[in-house]
């Protein structure tokens, strides 16, 4: 693999290390347990499906996996004068390690990083595309055929490879039919890891020749040290309403602290609180605030939370009570706007429409304030 330090990078999340450049995954230890009986067994499987919502360590999981792998003599070949080596505890390699050092510089011939490549169809379109962040919204089937090449040159020195694939969900049709061929006849000594937030939308071909990791979501402890392992600095009252908002995912949580996600959900639960007279004013001023160059992220943040807080009181209609809090009040607000099943189906509804809406701004050119004061007059309505 060529050295990429200084390009942008389609898999890196703002304000966060790489996950090759994370030390250790928090919060998914059955998961790194189920692999490391898998190896030490003798039985490790050539495909592996890691799966669960974004956010959850999937890809920092992967490439700790990818150095264990690689810095892990397989069961044989270091057996020396006394026998084999008691089998490994741990899937944790020392940061110091050769692997672990190629590995960050994304220099370790054993290893290909398969992700989306820039935007464009000639090459020197999709050059300049990456050097400027410039992405496809797809991993095309250009990409996997690198793939042989690696092949080719990773076998001479007859050690394992690895492959990370992040994410399988982004592979167009001609890439997944030709990645699907390579689990159907994996080369010698390699071991493909996939990533997946939507598992159920790929080739069910494709999921049967894997092995399935799920990770789960963290814990409010396990959130607090992940977020101060990737560097944020988090009041320790924040941290369970983040949990709760992120809902477990620590990529989540660490795009609410970079938007200031909490005051933006405080804003959209007091909008509801004055619901069915809504705050006019207050409106105007939130559908401003996301309106103008720069604010896309903010808007897309907004509809996600508006969102959220539409499916927290179509479960506090359906069930009878509000789920924990994430901020004071709310389950006053929860309770009043959501006192029955029938409210709760409404809410249900706006719900779907609220994701409907999100996915309809990325793909077009909505007027931002106009986008948010619709959404919040359709909520008046169904208060």
């Amino acid at each position: 693999m060529s050295d990429t330090e200084n390009l942008p990078e389609p898999d890196r999340l703002d304000g966060a290390p790489h996950p090759r450049e994370t030390p250790r995954v928090i919060g998914q230890a059955e998961a790194e347990q189920a692999f490391l009986t898998a190896h030490n067994s003798g039985r490790l499987h050539h495909g592996w499906l890691l799966t669960g919502p974004r956010g959850l360590g999937k890809a920092t999981l992967a490439w700790e996996i990818a150095r264990f792998l690689l810095a892990t003599p397989p069961a044989g070949e270091d057996d020396g004068l006394f026998g084999a080596p008691p089998p490994p505890l741990s899937l944790h390699i020392d940061p110091e390690h050769p692997v672990a050092h190629r590995m960050r510089a994304l220099s370790e011939p054993g290893l290909f990083l398969l992700r989306r490549g820039g935007a464009g169809s000639a090459d020197s379109e999709r050059d300049k595309a990456l050097r400027e962040g410039r992405f496809s919204d797809y991993i095309r089937v250009d990409e996997i055929r690198k793939l042989h090449a690696f092949f080719g040159l990773s076998a001479a020195d007859g050690g394992r490879r690895v492959v990370i694939v992040d994410s399988a969900d982004e592979l167009n049709t001609q890439a997944a039919n030709a990645l699907l061929k390579m689990l159907e006849e994996p080369p010698a000594r390699t071991t493909l890891l996939l990533l997946s937030h939507q598992p159920a939308r790929l080739l069910p071909t494709i999921r049967s020749r894997c092995r399935t990791l799920r990770l789960s979501p963290l814990s409010p402890e396990d959130m607090a040290e992940a977020l101060a392992q990737a560097g944020a600095e988090v009041p320790p009252d924040q941290v369970e309403p983040l949990t709760m908002l992120a809902e477990g995912s620590v990529g989540a949580a660490m795009r609410l602290l970079n938007n200031d996600g909490l005051a933006l959900y405080r804003e959209i639960l007091g909008l509801l609180g004055s619901l069915p007279a809504l705050d006019r004013s207050r409106l105007l001023s939130l559908s401003e605030s996301c309106a103008g160059k720069g604010k896309d992220e903010r808007l897309d943040l907004l509809l996600t939370l508006a969102g959220q807080l539409a499916a927290r009181l179509a479960r506090t209609g359906v069930t009878g009570h509000p789920p924990p809090q994430v901020l004071p009040g709310e389950g006053e607000v929860l309770s009043r706007l959501a006192g029955d099943p029938a409210a709760g189906r409404r809410w249900a509804d706006v719900a779907q429409e609220a994701g409907d809406r999100a996915r309809h701004a990325r793909a077009v050119n909505i007027d931002p304030a106009a986008l948010v004061t619709d959404l919040f007059l359709q909520l008046q309505k169904t208060a």
